[in-house]
């Protein structure tokens, strides 16, 4: 007679499945939607990569003792935390990478997991590091000769004083000049800075919001702006779409990329591969797209 119990090799296993988007990208993985695609009010986003930095106070430093592994040519060093949780689960925080195993997976184990997975963790750890260093830069300052990205392009903020009237950008010299008090405070220039990148963004996504839903022949109801900070966009399945303004920033490439993506789900109100093929029909540069928006969403923006 057969056991029905899993042996000890499957149960091994399955706890070696990796919680790398879990852990290491800081965001629980999406559970498989059983939700009807036609429910009313329904809801799809695309959520950056990476959201902005958190606010609250810095983590406390770990007292636990630190183990070290050789991988090729660097030493790694970890710390390992005991847990009933199922699955090794990785964590890169300020102090580095972080462990949780179950009690019963053995060090040669978890140790033999790093080894697999080595390539991603020091891309990972690397990516902490310039954020640490960006931590210690300026502050970035609003004054005239500023500079922040736009469409993909790095322009400058000049503060014009009277001789413009409003907000006036010089694409040719990539300047953008505003009209402002002769005492403005920075808050002042920043706050100018917004509005008309927010007026930009509502007028970039409604040129280009028609075009795909032509090409995808589907008909949306409103579109407005977000300012979420954990998706650059989302749609119902009564067709109001919801766009991050801070969108603004990246090229047209990424842009249309969200749009496209957004307006697919009134098709496919899910991320299976049908979605996927679905927003690569009209938009054949998906996948370069999607790898720029991860890269982008790294960097850092001006905070509003």
């Amino acid at each position: 007679m057969k056991s029905s119990m899993p042996s000890f090799g499957k149960a091994l296993q399955k706890a070696l499945q990796l919680d790398l988007f879990s852990d290491i990208f800081g965001t629980p993985r999406a559970k498989p939607d059983s939700r009807p695609p036609e429910q009313s009010g329904e809801t799809r986003s695309t959520r950056p990569s990476n959201p902005e930095p958190e606010t609250h106070a810095p983590e406390q430093k770990s007292t636990r003792p630190r183990r070290r592994i050789l991988l090729k040519d660097y030493v790694l060093d970890y710390e390992l935390l005991r847990s009933k949780r199922r699955s090794i689960g990785f964590l890169i925080n300020d102090q580095g990478l972080r462990i949780t195993a179950p009690r019963w997976v053995t060090l040669a184990d978890i140790e033999q997991a790093i080894h697999e997975k080595q390539g991603w963790i020091r891309k990972k750890l690397a990516e902490r590091h310039e954020r640490i260093q960006k931590r210690l830069e300026p502050e970035m300052r609003w004054v005239d000769g500023a500079r922040i990205q736009y469409l993909g392009r790095e322009i400058s903020l000049r503060s014009a004083g009277n001789s413009v009237r409003g907000t006036y950008f010089d694409a040719d010299h990539g300047e953008l000049h505003l009209q402002l008090p002769a005492l403005a405070s920075e808050e002042q220039f920043k706050d100018r800075v917004q509005s008309w990148l927010q007026q930009e963004a509502k007028r970039v996504f409604t040129e280009r919001l028609p075009l795909f839903a032509e090409k995808l022949q589907v008909r949306y109801q409103s579109m407005s702006l977000s300012a979420a900070k954990t998706r650059w966009g989302s749609c119902t399945s009564e067709g109001k779409i919801r766009l991050n303004w801070r969108l603004i920033h990246f090229s047209p490439l990424i842009i249309d990329y969200v749009i496209a993506h957004e307006l697919a789900h009134l098709r496919e109100m899910n991320h299976s591969p049908r979605f996927w093929a679905t927003v690569q029909s009209v938009f054949p540069e998906m996948e370069i797209a999607r790898q720029q928006l991860r890269q982008q969403s790294n960097a850092d923006m001006p905070q509003f």
